[in-house]
């Protein structure tokens, strides 16, 4: 009689994290930029239909990297929980942190269950208040974990690389044309082999971006920024990428 195969519950849970981790790494980066008047996101993608930024509820915005059907039913569980909430108590009860914790919760259990395989995503939550001291940006991993970001943040792709051109660059209290500047120059940053610098220019067609903005006067604050009004407000910046 054959022994059963034995894995430590430490091994196993390095095993699924590793799993999650690379499947996260091969989705192009996340960004969001905290800006005067909001939070911007931006991601490259060419897809006009499969979008990695949506709107969840009046002043929250939900963005994701990773497989596209697994964060697309987060999506939409988030909608459905925004939209209960609202209409059993009121409007104003639908918050950022708790979306952030309900979503916690599924992606800890998902993660901890040993009945299917962890969910390959991160994902942000984005709520606007009233200022920008009221902003909020949360960051989750597939294990559950929540992180409170603030000024900026990436997740996906060559993370640590955009990450670092936001840290050089990021100006406080910028207007939606600086913080788009530095967000689309941070995505078209990267590193060769050798480590170099090798930086490319990212077309407005190739290019996803929807903002939060507070000054908007319908109670719906999320918009998204189409390919004319991103070349507008990148200038040479937005021309196509060379071939």
């Amino acid at each position: 009689m054959s022994m059963p195969f034995y894995v430590s519950p430490e091994q196993q849970m390095k095993d699924r994290a590793d799993f999650a981790r690379k499947g996260i790494a091969r989705g192009r980066s996340v960004v969001a930029v905290q800006y005067a008047d909001g939070i911007l996101f931006a991601s490259e993608n060419p897809s006009q239909a499969l979008h990695k930024v949506s709107e969840i509820y009046d002043r929250i915005a939900f963005a994701a990297v990773g497989r596209y059907n697994e964060f697309e039913s987060l999506r939409i569980a988030g909608v459905r929980l925004a939209d209960m909430r609202g209409f059993s108590y009121d409007r104003r009860d639908v918050t950022g942190r708790s979306l952030a914790n309900a979503y916690a919760q599924t992606l800890g259990a998902i993660f901890s269950s040993g009945g299917e395989k962890p969910y390959e995503v991160e994902i942000f939550v984005g709520e606007i208040g009233e200022s920008a001291a009221g902003d909020q940006l949360y960051r989750l991993t597939y294990d559950g974990q929540v992180f409170d970001e603030h000024r900026y943040a990436v997740m996906g792709g060559a993370a640590d690389v955009v990450g670092s051109y936001l840290e050089e660059h990021y100006q406080e209290g910028a207007d939606l044309a600086g913080a788009l500047g530095v967000a689309v120059a941070a995505l078209g940053h990267s590193r060769n082999e050798r480590g170099e610098e090798a930086d490319r220019s990212i077309g407005v067609e190739q290019l996803e971006v929807a903002v939060l903005d507070r000054t908007r006067v319908q109670p719906r604050k999320f918009r998204r920024l189409r390919a004319a009004q991103l070349a507008t407000l990148l200038g040479p910046q937005g021309s196509p990428a060379d071939a």
